[in-house]
């Protein structure tokens, strides 16, 4: 028998379970992988990241986009919990990620060793699973479970603790061949007959729609569903790349800011056909667009895991059964809703009309040449402040486009996410929008793109301010300041510093060359926007937010 030490045994069952990249950043506890990675350039590449929270952040957006789990590899105690922002947002996004963690030796165990943590206290509500190996024997089943955990029911973030001598230790037992074949979930007939009777004798039925483990067939299926039967579609909160933005049954995203419509869809709908959907504070306006836990609207709430249906709303037909294999089965249905739907839908076409901005770039004029230029198959990436409507409510994602945009609302996920995905798809245009605050939580990781050859286009909304909190501010505290204005340094040098095209753009009538350049550049684009702090939201300035709290709180 041959005999292999426990990192090596990790590495080749990773290759056999399909991972053919890994972002990290390298620590002493676990050499062993590091050297085991030595040989598998070129098949298992690591990618070498400047902070494990960069590094985290990109294997939930990979696993996001590719539907495979992303894999980070830190070290123990600082690295761990530096990479902790990526595994919460990879279990609010459903993103299939797997977290290995270095650990102190089994022989220094609960002593608070050097950077000693207990894993499963530390993420044991933060991850999907957490375990921690204490047998080198048991390393390929354990990581054969880890990759069905992240991958199915809903998919989410499994986090593994390595101690140092678990890595070390000789065995004989060989590592994995191939992954396991998980068949998707199947609705049962009788709940199929009572969907399309439930919907058939519906005066406003909606269709809500999101989450993981989407096939092309699938969504495709429910497209055509949803078309042959005029019923609206809402997708849940940044989950609006899943279904296709030209059709006309698409009506928009339930999600942060949400817009009059949508929220009027799915408050007004006799009954409502949720997809795929876990019912988080944003898609349900703060869980007031439903009543909970029995909503006044009829809800059918299909899901791949049962632990989601009945978690908040008690619908009248839970079914549990994969999004692709329902959609598959549904068939269409008739009702005198017409008007429903191409309301709703003439609304959401009507909300890309905003007035131009008080701002020297205007933020409207932009998306608007950006949805003219930019290809179909496009990758939009954003983090987490005021400037994400510009993405995520004036851009319209066709069937091949994508957007990666964290639902828990982490500041700095744009520019990994961005990586992560020219990592994935190194030919397809990846574009990230980053406000100035932002950009600044993980702009070192443009170092991680240059060595990469991973370099996207970055646009930075420059307005000087932290502008989510800023807004608060104003409606609750007008006119007193505080904390939230920011200094920030020459964004275009320090793009050009890490060997990227950056560019300021001081007026709207210079972007579109700008953005020629960045498209001509081999290695990414950071474009400066000069953005006013007024031009706060498409609708309403900073002003006139102070001066309404003003007038209401003499």
């Amino acid at each position: 028998m041959r005999m292999r030490n426990g990192g090596q045994v990790l590495v080749q069952s990773l290759q056999a379970l399909g991972a053919s990249k890994a972002f990290g950043v390298p620590g002493e506890s676990y050499l062993a992988v590091l050297d085991a990675l030595h040989d598998t350039q070129g098949q298992l590449d690591f990618i070498l990241c400047r902070n494990e929270g960069g590094a985290a952040f990109m294997a939930s957006a990979y696993g996001k986009l590719t539907g495979t789990p992303g894999i980070c590899m830190v070290t123990r105690g600082p690295g761990a919990t530096n990479a902790s922002i990526g595994v919460h947002t990879a279990m609010q996004d459903s993103s299939p990620m797997i977290l290995f963690v270095g650990q102190v030796g089994t022989d220094m165990k609960g002593r608070e060793a050097f950077q000693e943590l207990d894993y499963r206290a530390v993420f044991g509500t933060m991850a999907k699973w957490a375990v921690e190996i204490d047998q080198v024997d048991r390393i390929p089943e354990i990581l054969a479970r880890a990759w069905v955990t992240a991958t199915t029911g809903r998919p989410g973030p499994v986090v593994i603790a390595l101690p140092e001598d678990m890595l070390t230790t000789l065995t004989d037992t060989p590592p994995l061949t191939k992954p396991a074949k998980i068949t998707e979930a199947a609705p049962a007939p009788e709940t199929i007959t009572e969907t399309l009777s439930l919907l058939a004798s519906a005066q406003r039925p909606l269709i809500l729609m999101g989450g993981a483990n989407w096939t092309d067939a699938g969504r495709a299926a429910l497209q055509h569903f949803a078309e042959a039967s005029d019923i609206p579609v809402l997708a849940a909160f940044r989950f609006q790349d899943q279904f296709d933005n030209h059709s006309p049954a698409f009506t928009g995203e339930a999600g942060v800011g949400m817009l009059p419509h949508a929220k009027a869809l799915i408050r007004d709908a006799d009954v409502i056909l949720a997809i795929n959907v876990r019912f988080g504070e944003m898609t349900t306006d703060g869980y007031t667009l439903l009543s909970v836990p029995n909503a006044a609207q009829h809800l059918i709430h299909v899901h791949g895991s049962d632990r989601e249906i009945g978690k908040i709303y008690q619908p009248v037909l839970g079914i549990h059964a994969g999004p692709n294999a329902f959609a598959r089965a549904l068939t269409p249905v008739q009702g005198a809703w017409a008007d429903w739907r191409s309301n709703a839908r003439a609304a959401f076409g009507a909300s890309f009309n905003a007035p131009a901005q008080p701002s020297p770039v205007d933020m409207v004029a932009v998306t608007a040449h950006l949805r003219e230029i930019l290809p179909e198959d496009v990758i939009l990436t954003n983090g987490a402040g005021n400037f994400t409507v510009w993405p995520n409510k004036f851009f319209k994602f066709g069937k091949e486009a994508r957007l990666l945009a964290p639902q828990s609302g982490a500041m700095g996920y744009g520019v990994p996410a961005a990586i992560a995905a020219k990592v994935a798809y190194p030919a397809r245009r990846v574009v990230c929008f980053a406000g100035d605050g932002d950009f600044q939580m993980n702009c070192q990781e443009l170092a991680t793109a240059a060595q990469a050859g991973a370099q996207p286009i970055i646009l930075i909304v420059n307005n000087g301010i932290y502008g989510t909190i800023r807004a608060h501010q104003e409606r609750h505290y007008p006119a007193r300041v505080s904390g939230t204005t920011m200094v920030n340094p020459d964004f275009a040098a320090l793009a050009r510093a890490y060997g990227f095209h950056g560019e300021r753009v001081e007026r709207t009538e210079d972007f579109a060359a700008a953005f020629a350049h960045a498209l001509a550049s081999d290695t990414g684009a950071v474009l400066d926007l000069n953005v006013s702090p007024e031009a706060i939201t498409p609708r309403q300035t900073l002003s006139q937010m102070r001066a309404a709290a003003q007038a209401a709180n003499p």
